[in-house]
This record gives C-alpha cells, structure tokens and sequence, in this order.
C-alpha cells in the first residue's frame, strides 16, 4: 500500500531541528564512497544519529567554513541515503544531473521559508521537478507520469487550500514510491552515518 504524507508526520514531530531545513537524497546502486566520490565530498569523522549530523553542521558554521556542506549517508538496502542538514546541493541540477549517470537519484529539499523541490533524475536525464507545495508546477521528460500516485499520497493538484497540508511529508512518501525505501525514526536515530563535506559550488 502507498504511504501518503500523512504517514510522515512524525518526522516534524520528532525530529524539529531537521524537518526546518534539510535535503535527503536517495541513489541507487552507489556506495557511500562512489557518491561522495563523484560529488567531490571531504571525508569527515562518522556520527551517531541524525541530531549529531545538525550540530556538526551548524559548528561548522561557527568554524567560519560556510563554502562547505556536512553530509551524512548509510547504505539501505541497494540503495545510499544522503541527508544534508539545512542543505539543498542534491536538488541543484548542477550537481545531481551529472551525479545521477547510470542510475537513480531522488532528492527532495525544503528550508525554513516554505522553498521546496523535489527532483527525480535517471541517467543525467531530469524525469521530474516541482515545488511540493506548488505541485501544479512540474516540469522534465516526464511531469505527469506520477500524477495518479501523487494524487494518493496527498499532493493537491488544484488551486484551494487544503484545510491540512502535508506536502513536505508527502515528498518523503514519493521518494519511496519511487525507490522502495522508508525514512523511519529508527533510522534516522540509530544510525551511525558515514560524514562528509562538500563544497558549495
């Protein structure tokens, strides 16, 4: 059964200091090392759950080094889970077009302003972009072949107001329509990340 945005409302809940800002990236068939390798990435010391990734970023800042981006990946099954805390370089088509050559990438990003994006790149070629909260918008080689499947998670196609919006937790729901993979409060607070840094082109 398809999870809809609804199914994902725990991560503001639970996890507040993430959900105000972040991108989570899913590729396929890439080892953490194989991703960070073709994105240039920095290798950084491992940490222990999702809430050590966002105080290593915002130390990071502190340290003055705002031309790079603290990245924390683990493998899930075959495919590597790339979450960048108050970070958005995974849905630049600068950066995943290129990254995504023979395979999949879906990265969803939405920061403290209400800027979203969803993107879904195969093979260098963008399938899909939009807003989440301006589903309406799309564009790529394919902007309506999920129109169905977006429709059931919770996305709102039409102009009114829904009475509850739950586009950024039904980005989560799309990215694992499309790959398989659930995002899940275990796994976000047990996992021990492999880390990186990236320069912000």
């Amino acid at each position: 059964m398809t999870k809809t945005g609804a199914d994902y409302a725990w991560f503001e809940d639970d996890f507040p200091d993430i959900a105000e800002a972040y991108r989570f990236t899913l590729v396929r068939d890439l080892s953490p090392a194989e991703l960070m390798s073709r994105l240039g990435g920095r290798p950084e010391s491992p940490l222990q759950g999702i809430a050590a990734a966002v105080d290593a970023t915002f130390a990071q800042y502190d340290l003055g080094e705002g031309d790079r981006q603290l990245v924390a990946m683990t493998t899930v099954g075959t495919w590597t889970l790339l979450i960048e805390p108050n970070g958005y370089l995974g849905v630049t088509e600068e950066q995943a077009l290129p990254a995504s050559a023979g395979t999949s990438w879906i990265s969803h990003f939405t920061n403290v302003n209400a800027v979203g994006t969803f993107l879904w790149a195969e093979d260098q070629v963008l399938r899909l972009c939009f807003n989440p909260m301006f589903p309406e918008d799309r564009r790529g080689t394919e902007p309506d072949e999920l129109l169905d499947v977006m429709r059931q998670i919770g996305f709102h196609l039409k102009a009114e107001d829904p009475e509850t919006d739950f586009a950024p937790q039904a980005a989560f729901a799309l990215a694992e329509h499309l790959t398989g993979i659930a995002i899940t409060p275990a796994l976000l607070q047990d996992t021990t990340f492999t880390c990186a840094t990236v320069r912000i082109r």
